[in-house]
């Protein structure tokens, strides 16, 4: 239809339609109006009209805190102009009357790849493939291919028509974009949804950075863990600031340079969890960083620890589909935690806000961004206020960016970036008509404000008549029926235009016309040929099922949260108490031995009288008659709750397993079960020299900073044997592959550590009497060698033969430093006497042995004789299964080996305890200790016996009574959720298996997990 054309059809829309149509008309009829100067050459003839408008009548918010009701706004050269009531309309300005219509600022959002280029990325041939330990890239680039901190999206920004299309029609005017790849993922670009070139839609190429914990697409095969990522971005951190003090007159580093300007950048962290946003945390206090944290939707599960944080958040909007529960079998998988956070994650905005944490929202994760909008509204449908959710759409994110002296506002200066809406954004019904990018016009709605929703009289000139019903279900959909008969139908509403083709006795009738005022008219042609007109007169609206959510949600009320958020997680965090145990069986572990009738008072956490007739005012008092209270049982080698186990580094001393904790792990709550209050959580064997363990209490429901064992002292792990030569790998060519290398590597690793402490040591030397002393570079896998060599840190050491262990006993004693655990060691009865030499002890399994080839000579009486001989011997687990009896476990050096009862549990609670050097805070029931205590149904050495309270610094993690209503809890909690989603009506789409729980994968030395 020709421009003219398009004016005649004016005559046929409503009076009220007019204004608005005129401007859809100017927008495409009209050539775009240039903004700024141009550095291209013309090829045509110039334009230089100055996109000067006038918008009247509108209802304006100005920011997400100011609205003003029949307002003006003007715009020219791309910049907002004025706005106000009673303005006067400037002279030459275009005059658009928006009555009735709304004006807001533009959507910003601060995580996006638009127009990034695809990442290049070969799959992963870790297994099959000698190892790659130095990096692909050539050039003066970083040492980790996964740092890629260098790269510059505007250099290879493209504009992406169709994303920029989908995003300026849900509001969008302004977009952050990086290219997703490595940990330090390079710049971060401002750039405009407009369409013309890449030159003028970049508004800031170093707007911020962006980091995640991802490799990415590097081939190393270092890092491969969380552990090792968060060891590689301090490594980094440190190097960038030794660089720009002490080393870059030396060589010249691209990635650190650009690194170094991004530290004073937004920077941008990734979370997919909240474990993350904790590490993210960590990170932070470690080189002052205030990082804005891309959050993962689960915020509201942690909303205390994270408030305590104080990090801005970019909160998505991808919000879980409701399960399929149809299938009842299909419905027993979908986990607790799952179902939960189906029904809460739509309330976490609102809880982020209640906290006072500044937040954005984002449009990431959403594929196609088609439900961004009725994501948007749902959080206000769930108590986020709606002006908080403007400004986390406008404001925040132009704060987080340093970009609000241009965007977020509709404020005098500010680039013209806003749309308009057919009314409350927040209101379902409305619709965004148009939105404007720094003063340039995009069509975003093919609808009116009319809804053409309904049912219609529907009558051909030649005296046929229909019944036509029209319901809008994203785009319209219709049906045409002759009395009671439906026709196979096929129609289209595109803005006030109207297409209708239906089947009548296999004829095809077609009808074109447009809209009118409470219907349709125009022309058709039947299926011979004959030319007809036509009318559709609105009859009433189309009927739709309504459902009252007032009253859907009186009958389904929302759940609580619980800590952790999964099964057995509580609704609130326990409490320490004042715990009076009566009558008890106790055993002290102490010179007192095992005391019949005896009471224990716990107060304040700590273990506070021993003794008869006790009593405290306002204690709980157990009754414990029959029963037998011990020490919490402590577990000196375990691997439960870890993200990780294993990193590939040959010295892989640089990383923590502290950085990867799992409070959530349900593993925790199954050994609390059986009585275990403490465990090392250690490093795998993979590597000579493993990572930094953490030592951590069972504490049920607090985060893992929370768990971890305060002040206790720093160990390590390292290996011995088939695991560290890589045995079962036949194609690794990494060195060592022979027992005799690893001793090598351990000498030459403790040479290189002496070297670099003794440099260190003579910087602060120096520094004393030359504060502009230079210094060494820091390097965290030295520094934490050079800690043994100081007794600072101390090993347990993952061992089997004999060989081995006489041999790693002779480096430490050429380095003067002491072995303080060999764990496993199912060997140490033939060397006890040279292990209480040395002052070592041996932490090993009860009764393994015959199942791989270096534990053939393995005996059940190892324990017994190592203990006897006066080495400080304790049983461990090395097993999530095996952690929850380890009581049992410590019982069998009973029967092989002849070790009294007291004997036998001490081996899983005093002597741990010694080898963990926290025997004076644990392992027995002594005045001033650690209130860490079980109370057994029976003798503690016994198969019968059944852990009734496990208590952690006098708080009752465990109660089995307790334990019996949770599960009922669970059974109700499932049945109200997924009766909920039945009602929602949630099904699966495809072969999806949505929704299920995550598999809990047991984890052991050898676990490898390629993250």
């Amino acid at each position: 239809m020709c421009f003219e054309n398009k004016f005649i059809l004016l005559f046929h829309i409503p009076s009220i339609m007019r204004p608005l149509y005129f401007l859809i008309l100017l927008i495409f009829s009209a050539p775009l109006p240039l903004l700024g100067q141009e550095n291209f050459p013309r090829n045509d003839i110039s334009d230089e009209r100055s996109g000067f408008y006038a918008f009247t009548k509108a209802t304006i918010f100005i920011s997400p805190n100011q609205s003003i009701k029949n307002a003006t706004l003007i715009i020219q050269k791309g910049k907002v102009v004025q706005v106000g009531n009673n303005i006067a309309i400037p002279k030459g300005a275009t005059v658009v009357d928006l009555s009735g219509k709304f004006i807001y600022p533009s959507f910003i959002d601060v995580y996006s790849h638009y127009g990034m280029p695809k990442i290049k990325s070969k799959p992963s041939d870790f297994w099959s493939s000698p190892e790659k330990m130095t990096p692909n890239r050539k050039g003066a680039y970083n040492a980790n291919d996964a740092i890629k901190a260098d790269f510059a999206p505007a250099a290879h920004f493209a504009i992406d028509q169709k994303q920029a299309k989908m995003m300026r029609n849900i509001g969008f005017g302004t977009i952050l974009t990086f290219r997703p790849d490595g940990l330090a993922r390079g710049f971060a670009s401002a750039v405009s949804l407009r369409n013309e070139n890449e030159n003028k839609a970049i508004l800031k190429a170093q707007a911020g950075a962006a980091l995640a914990f991802d490799r990415g697409s590097s081939q190393q095969d270092y890092p491969i863990s969380m552990m090792g990522f968060v060891a590689v971005l301090r490594q980094t951190y440190y190097d960038e600031e030794w660089y720009y003090t002490q080393g870059k007159n030396d060589f010249y580093d691209h990635t650190l340079e650009a690194f170094h300007t991004q530290r004073t950048l937004p920077n941008i962290f990734e979370a997919n969890d909240n474990s993350d946003v904790m590490r993210i945390h960590t990170l932070s206090k470690e080189f002052q960083i205030p990082y804005i944290i891309k959050g993962s939707g689960k915020e509201y599960q942690r909303i205390n620890d994270i408030a305590g944080y104080k990090h801005k958040l970019v909160l998505p909007l991808n919000f879980p589909s409701t399960p399929d529960v149809s299938d009842v079998f299909a419905a027993r998988d979908i986990s607790l935690g799952r179902l939960k956070h189906w029904e809460l994650a739509p309330s976490n905005p609102a809880r982020v806000a209640e906290k006072g944490i500044e937040f954005a929202f984002t449009a990431y994760g959403l594929k196609g961004k088609k439900t961004f909008l009725k994501n948007l509204r749902m959080t206000v449908e769930h108590g986020l206020a709606s002006n908080q959710a403007l400004a986390a759409l406008t404001t925040n994110p132009a704060k987080m960016l340093k970009m609000d002296n241009m965007l977020g506002t509709l404020e005098k200066g500010k680039l013209a970036n806003f749309f308009v809406a057919s009314g409350d954004i927040f209101d379902k019904k409305t619709k965004i008509y148009q939105n404007w990018v720094q003063g340039l016009p995009f069509v975003t709605s093919s609808h009116t404000e009319n809804n053409y929703s309904g049912n219609y009289s529907l009558s051909l000139s030649n005296d046929a008549s229909y019944q036509l019903n029209i319901t809008e279900e994203g785009k319209y959909k219709m049906s045409v029926a002759k009395d009671t008969t439906k026709m196979k139908t096929k129609g289209m509403i595109d803005n006030l235009s109207i297409t209708i083709n239906f089947v009548e006795d296999k004829k095809h009738i077609r009808l074109s016309g447009w809209a009118k005022d409470k219907g349709f008219s125009g022309v058709g042609e039947l299926a011979d040929g004959t030319q007809v007109t036509w009318s559709a007169t609105y009859q009433k609206e189309a009927e739709k099922k309504k459902i009252d959510k007032k009253k859907e949600d009186k009958k389904m009320p929302m759940g609580k949260v619980i800590y952790p958020f999964v099964a057995y997680g509580m609704e609130g965090v326990p409490q320490m108490q004042t715990v009076l145990f009566k009558n008890a069986t106790v055993w002290t572990n102490e010179a007192q031995g095992i005391l019949q009738n005896t009471d224990v008072l716990v107060k304040g956490g700590k273990i506070a009288t021993v003794g008869k007739d006790l009593s405290a005012q306002g204690a709980k008092v157990i009754d414990a008659t029959g029963k037998h209270l011990t020490a919490g049982i402590i577990d000196e080698h375990s691997h439960i709750a870890l993200r990780n186990v294993n990193d590939i580094s040959t010295i892989s001393a640089q990383v923590r397993m502290s950085d990867v904790v799992d409070s959530e792990d349900i593993d925790i709550y199954r050994q609390l079960a059986g009585g275990v209050t403490t465990s090392q959580l250690l490093h795998g064997s993979a590597n000579p020299v493993g990572g930094q363990s953490a030592i951590v209490k069972m504490r049920w429901g607090k985060n893992a900073e929370d768990m971890l064992v305060k002040k206790a002292a720093p160990f390590i792990k390292f290996a011995l044997g088939e695991n560290v030569k890589r045995s079962y790998n036949n194609n690794s060519r990494r060195y060592p592959q022979t027992r005799m290398g690893v001793e090598q590597l351990y000498v030459d690793a403790f040479t290189r550590a002496k070297e670099y402490d003794m440099r260190w040591k003579a910087y602060q030397k120096d520094r004393k009497k030359n504060r502009n002393a230079k210094a060494p570079r820091r390097d965290i896998q030295l520094e934490t060698l050079a800690q043994i060599l100081n007794k600072e840190r101390f090993i347990t050491c993952h061992s089997y033969v004999q060989s081995e262990i006489n041999m790693l006993m002779k480096v430490a004693k050429q380095f003067d430093f002491r072995i303080n655990t060999f764990t496993h060691i199912l060997e140490g009865y033939k060397v006890a006497d040279k292990m209480k030499a040395h002052g070592v002890g041996g932490s090993t399994f009860s009764d393994w042995w015959a199942y791989k080839y270096e534990v053939h000579e393995a005996i059940p009486y190892n324990a017994a004789i190592m203990a006897k001989v006066g080495v400080t011997t304790a049983i461990n687990s090395d097993d999530a299964e095996m952690g929850r009896r380890l009581n049992q476990e410590a019982a069998k050096a009973v029967k092989y080996g002849g070790l009294t009862e007291e004997e036998a549990l001490k081996l899983v609670t005093l002597n741990p305890a010694k080898l963990l050097h926290l025997d004076d805070r644990m392992g027995s029931i002594q005045k001033g200790k650690d209130a860490d205590v079980v109370l057994w149904s029976d003798n503690p050495l016994s198969i019968y016996a059944k852990a009734e309270k496990t208590l952690i610094d006098g708080v009752i993690y465990f109660d089995r009574e307790e334990d019996t209503k949770k599960r009922e809890y669970i059974q109700k909690e499932r049945a109200r959720l997924i009766q909920k989603a039945a009602m929602k009506g949630g099904k699966r789409k495809g072969k999806s298996k949505a929704m299920k729980g995550k598999q809990h994968l047991k984890k052991h030395c050898d676990t490898i997990i390629l993250e």
